[in-house]
């Protein structure tokens, strides 16, 4: 499809990674055009969709306004990392193209940084709306407690929505760019490694887009995925990041939290499998590290009748969650 470039000098490069989201891409789009502020460029990349046919067909009405990049899947960040290098905003601003913004959300995120001229990197609330039984602020799930920096980042006290983040692109190119490695959770990657090298982030409270939360597949499955994903980061921090002596055990610390958490998720994965000998191993292992009264009884019942203390456990955790609905 032609690619139109216009405003040679946008403020803010909008970057959209498309990957098989032809259905969606037209609200997104739409949200990113009835923005308040209008000082920006968008960039889609098409991350080797492969209903690109059915994507260049929605993108088609809105060509006057995009500039269109096509290549091999490379997941998020690689699609990312490809718009980053061509982006000719002094800010980059990040859309998933199942997502959408409300329309003040970029004039609120420049008005951050106008008011501190020392921030790098500025994010915001957001509605989670992929469950239509369940919709309530990425906030109430993951806060944002205090300073956001690479102490909290690491501690969890700060949690960050891509979908809203505005950041100088001279932040992310001197942290490195995003780690096309990482199968999951990259985007945190990103966020620890430029606040470590000096990035000054704020945050508004402000609910300024809308996030699909939809889940696919065994929700256990995934938690342990991403715990896991969490681990592996704050292992890779400890190797690769000059850490000084605090921050490194800080790290440390976390890192031996999060492997006990995933130990946890993947025995629940276990039980639900029904190997019930695994699951009891790595339930031990993580209750080395917690000591937690009623994890210690459900070992003890798991040893016993396996099957009845899974379906007690179970029916607790499904109560649990629907008194947190």
């Amino acid at each position: 499809m032609q690619q139109i470039v216009t405003n040679p000098a946008p403020k803010i490069s909008v970057i959209v990674p498309a990957y098989n989201t032809a259905g969606l891409i037209a609200g997104c789009l739409s949200s990113v055009l009835s923005q308040t502020c209008q000082d920006f460029e968008i960039l889609i990349v098409n991350d080797g969709s492969s209903d690109t046919p059915e994507l260049e067909g929605a993108l088609e009405p809105y060509a006057a306004r995009i500039r269109y990049i096509k290549q091999e899947n490379k997941r998020a960040a690689g699609a990312r990392n490809s718009a980053i290098g061509i982006a000719r905003g002094e800010f980059v601003a990040f859309l998933d193209s199942d997502d959408r913004w409300l329309p003040e959300h970029l004039s609120a995120q420049m008005d951050l940084v106008a008011k501190d001229p020392s921030l790098d990197m500025v994010y915001a609330n957001a509605m989670l709306i992929g469950n239509p039984e369940r919709q309530r602020e990425f906030m109430q799930e993951c806060p944002s407690n205090g300073v956001a920096n690479f102490e909290s980042l690491i501690m969890e006290q700060c949690q960050i929505p891509v979908s809203t983040v505005v950041v100088r692109k001279s932040a992310l190119v001197k942290a490195g760019l995003f780690d096309e490695t990482l199968l999951r959770c990259d985007d945190y990657d990103m966020w620890v490694r430029a606040a470590f090298y000096g990035a000054k982030i704020g945050y508004s409270r402000k609910v300024q887009a809308l996030l699909n939360d939809g889940r696919t597949g065994s929700l256990g499955a995934s938690n342990f995925r991403m715990v896991e994903a969490y681990w592996m980061i704050l292992e890779k921090t400890q190797d690769i990041l000059p850490l000084d002596q605090t921050q490194r055990g800080l790290v440390r610390q976390r890192a031996t939290e999060i492997k006990s958490r995933s130990k946890y998720e993947q025995a629940k994965c276990e039980l639900g499998d029904g190997h019930f000998g695994s699951a009891i191993r790595l339930l031990s292992e993580a209750n080395q590290q917690w000591r937690k009264t009623k994890l210690t009884i459900t070992l003890a019942g798991l040893k016993i009748a396996p099957g009845l203390t899974w379906k007690v456990w179970s029916f607790w955790g499904r109560l649990r969650a629907g008194r947190a609905a």
